[in-house]
């Protein structure tokens, strides 16, 4: 599964730097032995809401909970931080990355 543009993720984390930086480029180095591109924000809790209204993102990645009704996929990160659920973790990412550029081809 190649896509055909860079996909854009929000990684959140309590404070918006430590952890959300370590599951992006976690992220990035998995995706990118698939051949995909993505480009990562990361940010605390209460900035979800308004960057994904804002801007345009193709899912986000937590590691804290996440208040507010996101209107794009939100897939818990802690498992692939923690190195516990880390196949578990990326096949949803693979799943959801799937159904965001089968949706785009329709």
């Amino acid at each position: 599964m190649i896509p055909v543009r860079t996909l854009n993720i929000l990684t959140v984390c309590g404070s918006g730097t430590i952890s959300s930086t370590m599951v992006a480029q976690k992220l990035k180095e998995a995706l990118a032995a698939d051949g995909i591109s993505i480009t990562t924000t990361e940010v605390k809790p209460t900035q979800v809401l308004g960057h994904v209204e804002q801007g345009n993102y193709d899912f986000v990645v937590n590691t804290t909970p996440v208040p507010g009704n996101i209107s794009i996929p939100v897939i818990n990160g802690v498992g692939f931080l923690t190195g516990l659920e880390e196949e578990e973790f990326l096949e949803e990412v693979r799943q959801v990355i799937s159904q965001i550029l089968n949706n785009e081809a329709n």
